[in-house]
């Protein structure tokens, strides 16, 4: 019979049964690799990132399975109310509807106060700058010295969206008269001012160069106003524990980089990559 003494003297001499189990753990790359696929958060309707399997994060989560040697194997979804909420369901717990985690989210921000507020994931690999920006028509507005230059003129803007909601209320509401806002996202207000229905379109430089980049006839260059960030990051994110994996994903970002493969994913939708 093994006495609690016979059990003490055998952990002390090669650790505790649940140590022994902890080991035989496979790793995230580990399983990842067993598994033959990864799967990767992508979010649905995010021109020109992924909409319906194609885009630049759709290129990239490609380019990363590929890395690994692994088949791709895409989940996307619809954003929740917030990017906590993102990450939970995505990343280190599942959704309530049955689906997820995946082993990587794409399109996260690099932001320090994310970071501290989600300790469950880690967030890494910056691979693109973003920023708000606003287009012009050259013909109607030649000159852009501040927001005062778009007075009198229609501006397409997506009304939930942060360069909605900082042209609302810019100048103390000054141009909300101005504001044509029922586009969904900076693509579709970029298409407007392309179709010469407003003299300039608002949004995320990613949405109006993919419609606009290479056009001369228009400008495209950041929200001219006071203390207007200069942009964000924008990374990924796995589990906390998932460091062997993030280490591998980080790799494979640093080497597409490197060779020009991930500023090739944004020129093929007209964007300008920004390295973060």
């Amino acid at each position: 019979m093994i006495t609690r003494r016979d059990w003490l003297a055998a952990a002390a001499a090669f650790g505790a049964p649940g140590a022994l189990l902890a080991q035989d753990e496979p790793t995230a790359l580990e399983r990842v690799r067993r598994r033959g696929r990864l799967v990767v958060g992508l979010y649905n309707e995010m021109p020109p990132f992924h909409v319906a399997g194609q885009g630049i994060d759709a290129d990239l989560a490609q380019a990363l399975a590929r890395a690994l040697g692994v088949e791709l194997s895409r989940l996307p979804f619809t954003a929740d109310e917030s990017m906590e909420d993102d990450l939970r369901h995505m990343v280190w717990r599942g959704h309530y509807l049955g689906f997820g985690p995946a082993d990587v989210l794409l399109h996260v921000p690099v932001d320090r106060p994310l970071m501290a507020g989600n300790p469950q994931v880690q967030i890494f690999a910056p691979y693109y700058h973003e920023r708000v920006q606003i287009a012009r028509s050259l013909q109607d507005v030649p000159a852009m010295e501040s927001l005062e230059s778009f007075k009198g003129r229609r501006i397409a803007v997506p009304g939930q969206s942060l360069a909605g909601w900082l042209l609302i209320g810019a100048d103390s509401g000054a141009y909300r008269e101005q504001l044509v806002t029922r586009w969904k996202d900076g693509t579709e207000a970029a298409a407007a001012l392309a179709r010469g229905e407003v003299a300039a379109a608002a949004g995320m430089a990613s949405e109006l160069e993919s419609v606009l980049g290479g056009d001369a006839r228009f400008a495209i260059e950041p929200l001219p106003l006071p203390r207007m960030r200069e942009g964000w990051a924008v990374g990924m994110a796995v589990k906390k524990s998932a460091s062997d994996l993030a280490q591998a994903l980080q790799g494979a970002v640093n080497a597409l980089a490197d060779s020009g493969e991930l500023g090739q994913f944004f020129a093929r939708r007209r964007v300008a990559w920004r390295r973060p």
